[in-house]
């Protein structure tokens, strides 16, 4: 009897000693080699039920750029391939080129410069069909020759094989004489596997200048998501949508009401599966920035209330994707005294947020442009430049979803 009541005492003893231990915090985070070399930026990943790309530029002395890709084959990246060059590029930190995959279609574009104009480029389409081994370059998205702005593409597999593109289109800001400067647009194309485009439509004939578009596909159709430009200078995310054959009015997601007589280069990002929606962004209304994420059942006709993940030093440059039809994963910045960070949070419809995860420290400056983030099966991906003494490269990694 005294040996048992011994044996529960220590027992308990050892219970209370492991309860006192401090616990240990787990890295979730797991590097991959990243394919890029040096002078490195401006990642760009993709990913759907086929295939997982990284496309990203890189710089060679003064004036020569680089569009490079890889493949993803279980965790670690294939060799790089060329898609293009040139010394007549628009390269900028935020409107950076992008690549998609369907059905053994490549697609991707560049920015090329038209005039001597500072703000004055074109989108050139690069495309690989199925079977062939060498891309079609400098194909032309648009055909309206203005020397203007024209970018911050989103590219997406659309249909049976071609591709669904959208991009903010400049061509009614030419200045000329005795007329008013017209307003930045946003205009969607189907670009065949080929380069051949078709049912080119504006979507909004006034839009913020600078802020990133975002696009997605319920399966009532596309929709496109951007930061539009009221009259009296209000900047808040809009969405048109593809329904029954004809695009709906553009209609803001939720009224932020930021006003901001400047873009704020900070657009949103949204993912989709069936006709649940979710949007993730970055507003500054009342001087109060913050990274929001929005839901929709119905494909986006009507939206429940916004959930807010980020209201500490929030940065915006958002991502999202879906790991079901009420949970997303947000990713975005924040700063830190002189850096930054990316951080990570999953979020449930009905408003519950997790505790954030840390992703990785980085400059804060728009030399490190905006991270990517893809959900590839069981793990989350994360593709971000980082720069250090002036010189840029880009990491890749990922986080098991069941860390969220």
């Amino acid at each position: 009897m005294g040996r048992t009541i011994a044996s529960i005492f220590f027992l308990l003893m050892g219970l209370n000693s492991c309860k006192e231990e401090p616990k240990k915090e787990v890295v979730s985070l797991q590097a991959i080699v990243s394919p890029a070399g040096p002078n490195s930026s401006l990642p760009h990943l993709f990913s759907n039920s086929n295939i997982t790309l990284l496309s990203w530029m890189e710089t060679v002395g003064d004036s020569l750029t680089i569009l490079k890709y890889s493949k993803l084959k279980g965790d670690t990246w294939e060799t790089p391939h060329e898609i293009i060059d040139g010394n007549d590029w628009f390269v900028n930190w935020a409107d950076f080129p992008a690549i998609a995959e369907n059905k053994g279609n490549l697609l991707s574009h560049v920015l090329k410069k038209s005039s001597e104009g500072t703000y004055s480029y074109d989108v050139k389409l690069n495309v690989l069909p199925k079977g062939e081994s060498q891309w079609r370059t400098n194909l032309a998205l648009h055909s309206d020759n203005t020397p203007t702005e024209h970018g911050f593409v989103t590219l997406l597999p659309y249909k049976s094989d071609s591709f669904f593109v959208t991009w903010l289109d400049g061509r009614n800001t030419e200045e000329k004489i005795g007329e008013e400067r017209g307003a930045m647009t946003i205009r969607a194309v189907e670009v065949s596997p080929t380069g051949d485009i078709s049912s080119e439509m504006e979507l909004d004939s006034r839009t913020c200048d600078c802020c990133q578009t975002t696009a997605t596909i319920t399966k009532k159709g596309p929709v496109v998501i951007y930061r539009d430009r009221s009259e009296d200078e209000i900047r808040d995310i809009y969405i048109v949508r593809h329904v029954a054959g004809e695009w709906t009015e553009p209609k803001a997601i939720h009224n932020d009401n930021w006003k901001i007589n400047g873009c704020p280069v900070n657009g949103p990002k949204a993912t989709a599966m069936d006709n649940t929606l979710a949007i993730a962004w970055f507003t500054a209304a009342n001087e109060n920035p913050k990274v929001n994420v929005i839901f929709s059942a119905d494909g986006g006709k009507f939206f429940d209330t916004p959930i807010s993940v980020s209201e500490m030093n929030a940065m915006g440059r958002v991502d999202i994707a879906l790991l079901d039809h009420d949970t997303a994963i947000i990713s975005y910045m924040e700063s830190k005294k002189d850096s930054a960070q990316i951080k990570a949070v999953k979020v449930k419809r009905s408003g519950e947020v997790s505790k954030a995860i840390k992703i990785t420290d980085l400059d804060a400056s728009r030399k490190t442009g905006f991270p990517q983030m893809e959900l590839v099966n069981d793990k989350v991906y994360f593709a971000w430049t980082d720069v250090d003494n002036g010189h840029s490269t880009i990491h890749t990694a990922y986080v098991p979803k069941q860390a969220f």
